[in-house]
């Protein structure tokens, strides 16, 4: 089969938070999503695709002796899913040598409708992991945070979860958007409902990404906005009963 080639942001050869054990992470670019907190809007550009399903992964398996048991490639973003025929030759290609490997998804272009189904059940063939972060859990409020509702990417964990494919949940938490009780709450309750969620985790909003907003001349709308406490971290950690996950 000749390869597919995908618009490609860049690599990470030694990936430690992008999945279990350390990762080939790569960030693919094209993102519809418009996030107020992102650090990488650097991506959301689809430029030509440039780079081979093969080539990639060639680069990718000079570091696999760090991979250790658990390691293996990650492609992020950007957002994978809307360059889902190139995910799906590399992580077909990566099987096949038994390679581990992992999506992290906003999961924004999901959709039961054709063709787009059938191309991610094929891609959950070759698949073993998904790491989803959950912007915000009020569809309103979501779409206030990142210009996309949130109704499709919460239908995609339940059908994640009604296949049985594992996911890590991630959520951002900003102060004054998404770390009110009542929305942490109703995201606990929609979590609890899924049983295939092997790991939940508080990422805590961030600045670093922003002088990336300032050189691309883009208005940065959370100026001011503080990373929050520990205590607030540690309250959305209890309510979200990070806890009672285990480890992938």
């Amino acid at each position: 089969m000749s390869p597919v080639k995908g618009s490609i942001h860049s690599v990470e050869t030694f990936g430690s938070v992008d999945g279990p054990g350390v990762r080939f992470v790569i960030f693919l670019k094209g993102c519809a999503m418009r996030c107020k907190y992102c650090h990488n809007p650097d991506t959301w550009e689809m430029t030509t695709a440039d780079t081979s399903s093969e080539e990639l992964l060639k680069k990718a398996l000079r570091y696999r002796s760090y991979w250790g048991e658990k390691g293996g490639i990650t492609v992020s973003g950007g957002e994978p899913l809307l360059q889902i025929d190139f995910v799906i030759d590399l992580f077909t290609r990566a099987k096949k040598l038994g390679i581990h490997t992992t999506i992290d998804t906003s999961g924004n272009p999901f959709t039961r409708e054709e063709p787009f189904f059938s191309k991610f059940q094929q891609l959950m063939e070759v698949t073993d992991l998904l790491l989803v972060d959950i912007k915000h859990i009020d569809d309103a409020c979501h779409l206030a945070l990142t210009k996309q509702h949130n109704t499709n990417i919460l239908d995609m964990l339940k059908y994640l979860d009604e296949i049985q494919k594992p996911v890590w949940i991630r959520h951002v938490l900003v102060p004054g958007i998404n770390d009110q009780e009542i929305y942490l709450m109703n995201l606990s309750k929609f979590i609890q409902q899924l049983h295939n969620v092997k790991r939940v985790e508080i990422l805590p909003y961030h600045t670093l990404g922003v002088y990336k907003w300032k050189e691309l001349g883009i208005p940065y709308e959370l100026e001011g906005v503080e990373s929050p406490d520990q205590a607030s971290i540690e309250k959305a950690r209890k309510i979200l009963q990070c806890d009672q996950y285990q480890d992938y």
